[in-house]
């Protein structure tokens, strides 16, 4: 069989069936045994099959995971995640869209302790959506604010689904898990100023709030009692990394570890939401490590196919220069980001992408950070966006789909901005990996 058909069988078939809305796992565990019995022989090929499957669950690159999940479990069933709100609102003095930079903030803070991008937009979108409802902000400006800092959740560390990308990629995962910080903050930044900036030129879009009458150390006591304690578990998880003393996966235990001791001073932590925290965490990462047995495997027999081959020699074959092979994939990341998921995404991409971006010698790390922004853009992406599902799924009923899809434009744009500006300088995500790596 040529490379075009195997890829067409490959690459054809498991998108088709994605776009048909077969989960992801089923959908790779069905084109792994196509192509298994075509391409590696029958019965010894299924025989191949299922050892390979076993050996891409046992690499200790993965362990991060579900630590890194459970991370932000806990912090959301004890609560700590509310009281982390509270203390950083009491800290905002008045300002126009006072309570949609309180979620901004609280999002950056509560993306640096957790793990998952759909607790950050669904405890937010929980909290603080009605606050503002009440308070007369207008849906699009209550809830573009949550949906956006969600998605930002995957570049700040610890990210699970940036140790995924960088276990199936081969990419560093601490030079990845740090090259997101810089431009996970700028974003945060850039979210501030529109924010303030919109308030500002039309004020009934959000109304001033009363402040928080605490004075003095009153004002303080939250903040420094929850935040400054759950910002410095972000320092410990990030430090270890970057000074050497410690793998990710040792990180994360450490965070993970500091997260429940933390919960158990505060008299947060009770067997049941510990249990409650363990479940989730499990079927998170029974999830994500599922999927990876699909796309490892996919990537091997489409390697086996002669597909990968066949493309990586077409793309390089035609002449172009490495930055217009580079915003090719970047358009076509995009793209996929309107229909499908993130994870799907990885699958789809990686196994065509990878090979050609290291027969460029193209800077990992940089390459790396600009797919994870396409896949943050792709987390915003009416009309299937996870994040716009997510914020509709916990919304008031006077939120529409079209509130939110109007809602999310503007923060869509901000991210755009955000890639170019990190395509045209890559120093904003490989220096920090560079200087602590």
């Amino acid at each position: 069989m040529s490379w075009e058909a195997s890829a067409l069988l490959l690459l054809g078939g498991s998108t088709l069936l994605l776009f048909l809305g077969l989960p992801v796992a089923f959908t790779f565990l069905a084109a792994n045994l196509v192509g298994a019995v075509l391409f590696l022989g029958g019965e010894p090929g299924l025989m191949q099959l299922a050892r390979n499957s076993i050996v891409s669950v046992q690499s200790f690159s993965l362990t991060p995971i579900p630590l890194f999940v459970l991370m932000g479990e806990v912090l959301f069933h004890t609560g700590l995640a509310f009281k982390v709100i509270e203390g950083i609102e009491h800290m905002i003095k008045r300002l126009p869209g006072r309570l949609a930079v309180v979620a901004v903030v609280a999002g950056t803070v509560f993306s640096a302790i957790s793990g998952s991008t759909i607790a950050t937009t669904a405890m937010l979108g929980s909290l603080m959506l009605p606050a503002m409802l009440q308070r007369g902000y207008h849906p699009t400006m209550a809830t573009g604010p949550i949906m956006a800092i969600g998605a930002v959740d995957m570049l700040i560390p610890p990210s699970a689904l940036t140790v995924l990308f960088g276990s199936l990629s081969g990419i560093s995962i601490s030079k990845l898990l740090i090259g997101g910080i810089v431009p996970g903050l700028i974003m945060s930044a850039a979210f501030v100023i529109y924010i303030v900036a919109q308030a500002k030129m039309n004020p009934s879009l959000a109304p001033d709030a009363e402040l928080p009458g605490h004075r003095g150390w009153d004002r303080f006591r939250p903040f420094v009692k929850y935040v400054v304690p759950m910002v410095s578990i972000f320092v410990i998880v990030v430090g270890a990394m970057a000074a050497g003393w410690a793998t990710p996966t040792e990180s994360a235990a450490i965070g993970a570890l500091a997260t429940i001791v933390l919960a158990g001073i505060y008299r947060s932590l009770t067997v049941g939401n510990l249990l409650k925290s363990l479940k989730g965490a499990v079927a998170i990462s029974g999830m994500l490590l599922f999927i990876i047995v699909g796309a490892t495997t996919f990537s091997q027999i489409l390697s086996f196919s002669g597909a990968t081959n066949g493309l990586v020699q077409m793309v390089t074959g035609h002449d172009l220069s490495a930055t217009q092979i580079v915003v090719g994939m970047m358009l076509m990341l995009i793209f996929l980001g309107v229909f499908v998921d993130q994870i799907s995404m990885m699958m789809i991409t990686l196994p065509i992408f990878m090979p050609i971006v290291q027969s460029l010698n193209l800077d990992l790390v940089w390459f790396g950070m600009l797919f994870l922004i396409c896949m943050q853009l792709g987390l915003l992406m009416p009309p299937h966006g996870l994040l716009l599902m997510t914020m509709r799924g916990v919304a008031p009923p006077q939120v529409t789909m079209k509130h939110i899809f109007q809602a999310v434009v503007p923060y869509l744009v901000i991210s755009l901005a955000t890639l170019a500006l990190v395509f045209f300088v890559p120093a904003i995500t490989t220096w920090l990996p560079a200087l602590l790596v």
